[in-house]
């Protein structure tokens, strides 16, 4: 049997149209800071990937500052503003807010002062989905982009973090998105590219597959491409709610985005399930990919009142558009077989 993919929050698959961008982008030698004709044809690159993020974003009025990745995007805009934060956000976001943002059980946020604050538009272990406050200082969008109805310009916030390779464009290229007027101190100085904000020569192939893929993956939104992949995480939350009586589907009864399944097995611990999965053919995670080769609980799932055994035995199946419903199906046949296997095993030595 071929292997199954079921971690498209980790990565997705590069898709085509990034490809072929990324490929034809090889073959402009000149660099972007340069004013002759190949200079000038990558700089043209790197305009037309902006103007592809920006329309797919709904950030016609706004800034696109390319960056590595959303780490150094968060880095960009939050270093030394002292936001507040829930303990629900991205590390990235984290090492640079307070946390004291309250989370109540169904993973939403309370913020009292928007304008401090930093709020997540979707959780990436969880899949939940939260209520952006008007004025919102910054709201991390790498997991919303592209699978569910985004826009920068009625999102409320000043700032936004994407990322390329969550949506099927190349690892190691994001954007820091500004609103118009709004500034934030370069943190690596030089040369003042990307309008002095962020020094260093432009990653020019990756940006090409960046500005691609945000193109394709607004099409896809618009095609209702992601409606069908909602249908087959659905049919694999049956399953598996059919196949076991133990488990907790995390925030099954509010907003999530529509590939995202978090489970918690009790007694299972998580990292045991990843692996008897990857085994058995199949690439699920047990929680954000950051983190997951860490062997702790996740901070999310406590955050939400979940206690830290629990929190230790959860996984993250997250689906995209390549998958079918023979591979949801088989993955809840496996996991469930395997979870049973678990449990009698636990029965014959006392204890889960």
């Amino acid at each position: 049997m071929p292997r199954v993919y079921l971690d498209h929050n980790a990565t997705a698959p590069l898709r085509e149209e990034a490809r072929v961008a990324m490929i034809a982008a090889m073959d402009v030698v000149g660099n972007p800071s340069s004013v002759h004709s190949e200079g000038r044809a990558a700089k043209a690159l790197i305009e037309r990937a902006r103007v592809q993020v920006a329309e797919a974003f709904g950030a016609g009025e706004a800034d696109i500052v390319f960056t590595s990745g959303a780490t150094e995007a968060a880095a960009l805009a939050l270093a030394g503003r002292g936001l507040s934060s829930g303990a629900v956000e991205h590390d990235c976001v984290g090492a640079w807010t307070d946390g004291a943002l309250t989370v109540d059980e169904s993973g939403a946020v309370t913020v009292a002062n928007p304008a401090q604050s930093t709020v997540q538009m979707a959780n990436s272990e969880t899949g939940i989905i939260q209520n952006l406050p008007e004025g919102l200082a910054l709201t991390d969008a790498v997991q919303a982009f592209g699978k569910i109805p985004f826009s920068f310009a009625w999102s409320g916030a000043e700032m936004a973090l994407t990322s390329a390779h969550k949506l099927g464009g190349p690892k190691g290229v994001g954007a820091l998105i500004l609103r118009r007027g709004l500034d934030v101190e370069a943190r690596i100085l030089g040369g003042g590219q990307e309008m002095g904000r962020r020094s260093g020569t432009e990653n020019v192939i990756g940006i090409a597959g960046f500005g691609a893929a945000a193109q394709a993956a607004a099409q896809d939104l618009a095609d209702g491409v992601w409606d069908r992949v909602s249908k087959l995480r659905n049919i694999l939350e049956k399953a598996i709610e059919a196949g076991t009586k133990e488990t907790i589907l995390v925030g099954k009864d509010v907003s999530r985005l529509p590939n995202t399944c978090c489970v918690i097995a009790p007694g299972w611990k998580g990292e045991t399930q990843v692996m008897s999965m990857d085994l058995a053919g199949f690439a699920i995670s047990a929680g954000s990919a950051c983190s997951s080769g860490k062997v702790k609980a996740s901070r999310v799932l406590q955050a939400m009142g979940f206690s830290g055994e629990e929190a230790a035995c959860a996984i993250r199946v997250s689906l995209g558009p390549q998958n079918t419903e023979d591979d949801v199906l088989r993955f809840a046949d496996a996991w469930c077989t395997a979870y049973e296997k678990h449990r009698a095993r636990g029965s014959k030595t006392g204890g889960l």
